[in-house]
Parts: structure tokens; sequence; C-alpha cells
């Protein structure tokens, strides 16, 4: 008997889409985690975001949440912090009008440097549901590029808060 496989109707869009990567970054580990954990420092390695406000009194910790704008019509977006195990693991729930997104960044020090790694579920709202099969790739791309800042950042010695 041959295994079954679940299938969908060509017609049907998965309303979730996986997006997953990592970067290897030359900063030490505590200061990769720090610098992701206060959202504050988005707009500093990440273009699209304009404005990150702290809603939560510090420090940064488990149940911290931010208000964060996004790109020049200001998308507003509310983030909270999931999981929070200095300096290897930080989780997040962010919403906004258009989607959700929930996972988690983890940090593993290697060779004087640091690994960062994403993992993240995305589940479009409204008309973005329509994009079904893009989600994944688009957001996949958006997620490298946003990475990628945070590495030139700290590899040329930028400021960033610390959490």
């Amino acid at each position: 008997m041959l295994p079954t496989a679940e299938s969908r109707p060509a017609s049907t869009v998965s309303p979730v889409a996986h997006i997953s990567g990592h970067v290897r970054i030359a900063a030490p580990i505590e200061r990769v985690f720090d610098t992701a954990a206060d959202s504050r420092n988005e707009p500093s390695f990440n273009p699209a975001m304009s404005d990150v406000e702290l809603l939560t009194p510090p420090p940064i910790g488990l149940g911290t949440r931010f208000r964060a704008q996004m790109g020049k019509a200001g998308m507003v977006m509310l983030v909270e912090l999931t999981e929070f195990d200095r300096p290897h693991r930080l989780g997040s729930r962010t919403t906004s009008s258009m989607m959700e997104t929930s996972g988690a960044l983890t940090f593993t020090a290697e060779n004087g440097g640091t690994v960062m790694s994403w993992d993240w579920q995305v589940r479009p709202k409204g008309w973005l549901r329509t994009l079904g099969p893009l989600a994944g790739p688009l957001g996949g791309r958006m997620e490298r590029r946003i990475w990628a800042g945070l590495k030139h950042m700290l590899e040329n010695d930028e400021g960033a808060r610390s959490s």
C-alpha cells in the first residue's frame, strides 16, 4: 500500500507562509542579540522601518512591546517579545492590518562571531492572502535584506541601542 499524501485543490492557497534563513555576523553574540532585541534599532538597518516606539517600561525582556511604523504610508505594526533567552533565542509576534508574524531568532556563537537564524510563520490578512505562494519567497527576500542591514551595521561598528 502506498502512503497517502495530503493534497489541496489548485484554487486553494495556504494561509501561512514559512520564512527561514540565517546570516553570519562578525560581532559578539551578546551584541547581536541586544541589537535585535531592541526594535528601536531597526530603523538604523532596515530602510523600510520609519519609526519604533517602546510601549512598555525598560528593561527589554519577555513581554516587551513596541509600536513600529513601516514605509511612507506609515503602516502600524505591534511587536511583542514572546521568548527572551539572552543571548540564544528571541521570540516575537508582530501584528498589523496586513499580516501576523510569529516565530523566533536564534543566535549561535561561532568563531568569534554569531550565526543568527530566523524562523517565521507569516499569516497574511485581507487582500494579501491572494498572494498565496508568493508570500514566502517575497518575505524571505525582505528578511534577508533586513538582516544583511543588521550585519552591515554591526560589522561597521555603527551605533545601536543596547537592551
